[in-house]
Order: C-alpha cells, then structure tokens, then sequence
C-alpha cells in the first residue's frame, strides 16, 4: 500500500486544507457553507475556525499524523467542520453511513483502528454507542478564534480518508485515498467549472465518495456548499424547488436518482449550470429527456471507482452526440488522469477491441487498509511500462471507439452498482448463509436506474418445519442488521435445488424460472374484484395503479408491503410525486416507506384528502 507512482511524484501538491486556509485569510467573509433545510451559513473565516477548535479538540484526545478519526454526521456545516478539522491535524477521516446498520459502522471504526470519533452536538450517545470506550468529540457551533494555530502540513500521499465499498470476502474493503488524489480530482476541473461564488449542491450520501467532489472541489475553488435534506425528506417538487430558490449552479446525481426525475420532471434541472451524473449506466432516453426539456447549460456523464478518487472519465452530453446512440460513452480522462485498455497480460489491445480498463495518475489511492493481497491484485505495475507508475484495475469492460472516447460494456466478475453503490453479490450470498436460515444464496441485479433490484435465491438449511414466508422474514431481518438498505434483496425464491449449467455452475438465467417470489404479491390483479376495494373509490384505485406501475408489478394486495414488495427510497419518491399528482394530495415519500402496508397508504391518502376539502 506504500507503492508510489510517477505521476504521483510528479504531483507535488499541498493538503487540500491549504488552499481553505488562503481562502480564510485573503476572504474571511465569502460564503463557505449555507444548510438550506435551516438556513444555517458559514463564511470562510467561521469554517477555519470552527474546525481548528475541533482538531485542537482531536489533538487532546490523542488524535495525529495518520491515524484515523471516524465522522457520524449526516451532511450539512457539521459535517464540513469535521472533514476540515481531521485535515488539518494530519489524521485520515471515516465517514460513517448513519442509515447503516451499527454493527457494519462499529466494525468499520475497528478496521480502520480509529482513535476517535466525531458527532453531533446534541447527540453525542448515538456515537458512543457505536464504538464504546473511544473518544467522542463533539462539533462546535461556536468559537471565539482559532485554538490550533498552524495545521499540519500533508505531503501529497499522507492519506485523507478512508471509503468502504463492497468485498467478494463478505468484508467491505477500506480504501486509503491521499491528499494528492483528492488535489487531482479537484484542481482546474475539466469536467465542471467551478469559481468565487459558484453554488455546489451537496446531495450525497457522507460515506459516498461523491462527498468528495461535493465539498473539496467547492472549497477549493473559494465556492459554496450548499447541503441539501434527502430527497426522501423534502419530496421530490420539494426537492427541485430547492435548487431553484437556493440558486444551485452545480450539482452531482447518482444515475439512477437522474433517471427518475428525467422521466417525471425532466424540466426541473434546467436552473443548473452544470449536472453530472453518475454511479450506473446512463440510458440515452434520459438524456434526451433532459436535453429537450430545457436542459442544464451542461450535462455531464461521469465515471470513476473510489479506488481512482471519485471521477477519472467525463462525457458532455448533447443532442448532436445522443443522436443515433443505443449507450452513453463514459468519454476521456479529466485531468491528470491516464486510461489504458488492456488485456488479461496487462498489455494494449487494439483500438475497438475490449479490455479491462486500468487507471493511472495521482488519483489512484494507496490501496486498501490491512489488505497487502488484495491490494497487489488491483494496484499494479505493467512489466516494461513503469514510468506509468501504479495502475487501478477497475474490472470494468471497455473499449476505445472513435474520437478516443470509452465505451463501457460490462464487468468481469459479479460487481454491480445499485443507488451509485458498488455492491459485491457474493458479499449478500455471504452474509445470507452466515444466518444460518439458508444453505446456499445467490443473489442476482434485475433491471436498471431507479426500477434496478436484487433478487435472492435460496435452498434453506434444514428449517423444513418453517414456513418459506417464516425463513424469509427472519433472513431479511437478519440481514438488515449487518447490511445497509441498498444491498438487501427486495425480492426472494425459495428453490428446491439449484439449476446448474454443463460445467456444473449455477445457471443464473434458469434461476428466475424456478420456485416462487416470497413476500411478493402473486394473487389477484390490481383494481380486480378480488383486490379488496370499493368498486367507487376511484381515486383510491389509481393508488392501486400507480402502485404496480411504480413497482413494476402485474398485480397487488393491499396488505402488501412497499419494501417487501421490491420498493426503495427512489421509488418511494417517484410513487408519492404520482400520487400527488392523481389525487391533488401532498404525500411524502417517507409515507410511502413508513406505511406497514397498502392498507396504511390509502388511509393516509385518504386523510390528505379530507383535510385538503
């Protein structure tokens, strides 16, 4: 994980705290962070500040040069105090997903051997709980000056944070991403343009590497963040009027959030300057959507593995390069960044053949924490090409097409990306089997953008006196304790045996024909004699409708369950936004996830709708 390369030698940059700090001294007064939920700003002077009050606090616990610091903050000015305040004391931050189940949080505090532990003020017994017997520090809101004095100065591969993303071992893998990456990714974009003033949307997930460009290319460029509530929170008309009154020029979303409101309000993203979208395969028919809509003034598609430090390829879109196109290119390397197409020996192939795509420059991280194997497999050096420096093997099939530009084909092995999630299948299958409730799992992706869904199949172990409904009821509860929402199978089979193929492997398309959905609607169609409702609530049937048109569904009860049903928090928002629309109510999509059933939707409909009179 020490291997340096080239272009990292070559790259000899200051931490990225030290560019916040000139901001601080020579423009104490612009804007640096404004909430939008609560109105909450934060100049450049009070950032400064704040975080040095919390890395003196960090240095008195204990906390230095390279060790790691856990953050357990949702988004917002606390959250940047916190990443800026482990800058400057030289320490690597964690940023820990709050919606993940505690015990993957508490273990990922033990991988990475943190030393402390940030939280909220106000809340500090939640981050206790995580990780008991290490230091809780809590965000300051208030400070007369700057108790740290001078930061620490970061060399260009002193690691900043560490990311977790999915592991084929059943472990997530820590990924240790240094200073100078980060520098790349933000420093003179070619795939955005962002200056004094300009106002970045700061929509992800803290533990979503998106983050990075969210708040280190915005506070590099002497710009704004602009924290956003969830989607899941706001509603999604809410949502999108906050872009417009927050006045929000740039703005990063996950493909499969960008497809969704492509497709329910695509004229909403006209009041950016720049999108860029990312995470998953964008389909052209988005795009075009968008673009016909009155578009962003530019819309970008953008690539990148944590392992290359959020971003290493751009596309911008427009309606002459979408004409006639069936696949999005994930396009050409933003700056500093090297791509190479190469073969199972590490070598070129031709331009126009596939091969795995292998990035290069200083945005390739140092590798993974506690994983020298790993680490060996996937950060390499090509015999005879070692001014190339270390390469990332992203797994990623690609080729090299006209203008230089990328296409991007598949995968060689199981990854897939659900949310902008990486998700390692054999991870789920993994964890399934190690409940106890099963004895062989597999898990498989259906569809894509905001209808995509995991789907498990399973043989239980032994539990023939259980109902099948039993087994998976206690298996999603069960995984819902050791995974986050985004890697839990929305549907299950329960199979007598599994198909195998010639080679005696599983025959993963055979799979779907065999053994039946659990905790799936499979009886009568929706709006049918038999689905319970009065045959005058018209209304009340258009939930109904829009219910199995949003879940893609042939048929539901109406003591079917949204999640169980295959539902998620981006179907959630589109099937309240359609609601809304039908019955002139103004449903949140956290009615739709909270609702224990069909039953419990339509009486919340129901009340909306009296109290509208």
């Amino acid at each position: 994980m020490d291997s340096q390369n080239a272009h990292s030698r070559a790259y000899s940059v200051a931490g990225v705290h030290h560019p916040i700090g000139q901001h601080a001294q020579h423009h104490p007064d612009a804007l640096a962070v404004h909430e939008a939920a609560t109105g909450r700003r934060l100049t450049y002077h009070d950032l400064w500040n704040l975080a040095g009050s919390v890395a003196a606090r960090l240095t008195a616990a204990g906390v230095g040069p390279g060790d790691a610091c856990g953050i357990a903050l949702d988004r917002g000015a606390d959250l940047v105090v916190a990443m800026l305040a482990v800058a400057r004391t030289g320490a690597r931050y964690v940023p820990l997903d709050n919606g993940a189940p505690s015990r993957r949080s508490a273990a990922q505090l033990t991988d990475t051997a943190a030393r402390a532990l940030i939280g909220a003020p106000g809340d500090i017994a939640r981050a206790q709980a995580l990780a008991p017997g290490l230091p809780v520090i809590e965000v300051v809101r208030e400070c007369a000056g700057d108790p740290l004095g001078a930061s620490h100065a970061s060399g260009p591969d002193d690691p900043l944070y560490v990311n977790f993303t999915s592991g084929t071992s059943g472990l997530p893998k820590a990924v240790v991403v240094p200073h100078r990456a980060v520098r790349r990714l933000v420093d003179d974009p070619t795939y955005c343009t962002l200056g004094p003033g300009t106002r970045v949307g700061n929509a992800a997930n803290p533990s979503f590497d998106a983050t990075t460009f969210e708040i280190w290319a915005t506070l590099s460029a002497r710009a704004t963040v602009v924290a956003l509530p969830p989607v899941v929170a706001a509603g999604l008309d809410g949502w999108l009027e906050l872009l417009r009154t927050e006045r929000v020029d740039a703005l990063f979303l996950t493909t499969s959030l960008f497809h969704m409101i492509a497709h329910e309000r695509p004229a909403a993203l006209g009041v950016l300057d720049t999108l860029l979208v990312g995470g998953e395969a964008l389909t052209p028919e988005a795009a075009r959507r968008v673009l016909a809509a009155g578009p962003p003034k530019r819309l970008v598609n953008v690539y990148g593995p944590t392992e290359a430090t959020t971003f290493a390829t751009y596309y911008d879109l427009t309606p002459e390069r979408l004409d006639h196109m069936d696949r999005v290119p994930i396009g050409h390397a933003i700056q500093h960044t090297t791509l190479h197409v190469l073969g199972p020996d590490l070598l070129p192939v031709p331009d126009g053949e596939r091969g795995e795509l292998c990035v290069g420059g200083p945005g390739v991280a140092l590798g993974y924490q506690g994983r020298p194997d790993l680490t060996a497999e996937r950060f390499v050096s090509v015999p005879g090409s070692e001014d190339l420096g270390t390469l990332y093997r992203t797994g990623d099939v690609v080729s090299r097409g006209r203008g230089d530009r990328l296409e991007i084909f598949g995968r060689l092995d199981r990854q897939v990306k659900v949310r902008g999630f990486r998700v390692e299948l054999e991870e789920i299958e993994r964890a399934a089997v190690a409940t106890g409730l099963v004895a062989t799992a597999v898990v498989e992706k259906t569809a894509e953008g905001a209808s995509a869904a995991l789907v498990g199949f399973v043989l239980p172990a032994g539990n023939d006196d259980l109902e099948h409904t039993v087994v998976v009821g206690k298996l999603r509860a069960a995984l819902a304790e050791v995974l986050p929402d985004y890697m839990l199978p929305a549907r299950w089979r329960v199979l007598d045996r599994l198909p195998l193929g010639p080679t005696g492997k599983v025959d993963r398309a055979a799979l779907f024909a065999g053994g039946a959905e659990v905790g799936t609607p499979q009886q009568a169609p929706a709006g049918g004699a038999d689905d319970g409702l009065p045959e005058a609530d018209s209304v009340l049937r258009d939930v109904l409708r829009l219910w199995c048109e949003v879940l893609d569904l042939p048929d539901a009860r109406i003591d079917d369950n949204f999640i169980a049903s295959g539902g998620n928090s981006i179907l959630a928002i589109q099937l309240s936004s359609r609601i809304n629309e039908a019955a002139s109510v103004d449903l949140g999509p956290a009615d739709v996830l909270l609702a224990a059933d069909l039953t419990e939707l339509i009486d919340v409909v129901r009340r909306s709708m009296s109290g509208r009179g």
